[in-house]
């Protein structure tokens, strides 16, 4: 388990340095000479300025996630059959489509979570009256029943 407890600037340099890179949280903390998630995020409400930094962080991962999907998105997953002795043929790779397609998705459901203001789908709702007119409120006595 991580044996880092004390903060220091530069144990929050290393952990928002891999996350800017892409690495998780969970597997930053898994290092032993990182501390552990718990502290981490202890840290984040306690110590001035690590939660800015924690969040570039994030930003940067944000942008790594994004440049990735968009990698992933350009693949053309291709495979070569052979045929016995008769030679080889490369066609598309339909497995690895199916693979590129989840790897895309976790990726834009990871930002969606960790960024949902940005990333997250945007829901809206409206509330009109008959015939999208304005809404009525209307008072009952329970005498008048």
């Amino acid at each position: 388990m991580a044996g880092k407890t004390t903060y220091t600037q530069d144990i929050a340099d290393t952990i928002c340095k891999r996350i800017a890179e892409g690495e998780s949280l969970r597997s930053i903390c898994a290092d032993d000479s990182m501390p552990c998630r718990f502290t981490v995020l202890k840290w984040l409400k306690d110590i001035d300025g690590f939660s800015i930094q924690y969040a570039q962080a994030r930003e940067s991962q944000m942008e790594l996630l994004g440049a990735e999907i968009l990698e992933i998105a350009e693949e053309t997953p291709m495979m070569t059959i052979t045929f016995g002795e008769s030679g080889e043929k490369t066609c598309i790779d339909n497995a690895g489509i199916q693979r590129n397609r989840l790897r895309v998705d976790t990726r834009k459901w990871l930002m969606s979570k960790l960024a949902p203001k940005k990333y997250g789908d945007r829901v809206t709702q409206e509330v009109t009256g008959k015939d999208g007119g304005p809404v009525e409120f209307v008072t009952k006595s329970i005498l008048e029943e």
